[in-house]
């Protein structure tokens, strides 16, 4: 496995709403940020993992990442926003981290709905947001990121994944992290972004077969994404929690 130099914590200053932690290793960067949340942690931390042993991906997925060689981490935010326009969060990583890839790397990404960091047809990086509602008045998200750095296409799980590397593209995980704070800030603040997150998203206007719950189909073609960030297909919107995958359609 390839590794790259380890976090320098020092290079790690985005200024503004964060306040970053850096461990060496954890079990899930989200379920100890969710702890924390119930605590009273405040908005803003940040928690980052040179090793994660234990991510959480959708519907209970899990998956690890080998030590160093991808960015991993998770924020936690309390929007001060109507709950039906808390779905938003997750897209809003996607979005952040289409527009730091781009910046530090001039790699062309996308996103497949609802959050995926796409280039081309492969997986660059998995984004997945959690609640905590133990303050009905002010509710958290923590949402947790995996961005694959430095793998070769070799040690990539999946054909359908790719790197940094594997794309040809190169920067520090420092400069992307914090390219991803100050890019999701930006548009946190002004709440203002539903419009640029429909450019990048490659869903739209394609055919679909959308997998849900209960061994159930939906085909069509997806026609948009509304201003709760649900999906609309052949008349239905769906949110993410609605789904189970959204695969290309016939």
């Amino acid at each position: 496995m390839n590794e790259i130099p380890p976090l320098d914590r020092n290079a790690i200053r985005p200024g503004g709403l964060w306040r970053v932690e850096v461990v060496p290793e954890a079990g899930s960067t989200n379920t100890e940020l969710i702890a924390r949340s119930r605590e009273g942690a405040p908005e803003g931390t940040v928690l980052v993992t040179e090793h994660q042993t234990a991510g959480k991906g959708r519907l209970g997925r899990g998956f690890t990442t080998p030590p160093g060689v991808a960015l991993t981490f998770s924020l936690l935010v309390r929007p001060e926003v109507p709950s039906e326009q808390l779905g938003w969060v997750s897209p809003l990583m996607g979005l952040a981290a289409v527009a730091a890839v781009r910046r530090t790397t001039g790699l062309d990404t996308r996103l497949k709905w609802p959050n995926d960091l796409l280039v081309g047809e492969t997986k660059l990086a998995g984004i997945l947001a959690e609640a905590d509602f133990s303050d009905p008045s002010h509710p958290a998200i923590v949402v947790g990121m995996g961005l694959n750095v430095s793998q070769t296409r070799d040690e990539l799980p999946v054909e359908t994944a790719t790197s940094l590397r594997a794309e040809g593209a190169h920067t520090l995980r420092e400069t992307l992290l914090v390219a991803v704070l100050e890019e999701f800030e930006r548009r946190y603040t002004t709440w203002k972004f539903a419009d640029e997150y429909r450019d990048v998203c490659v869903t739209i206007g394609r055919r679909v077969r959308v997998h849900l719950p209960g061994g159930t189909f939906l085909d069509g073609t997806a026609t948009g994404v509304d201003d709760q960030a649900r999906l609309l297909v052949a008349g239905r919107a769906l949110s993410a929690g609605d789904v189970v995958h959204v695969r290309p359609g016939e």
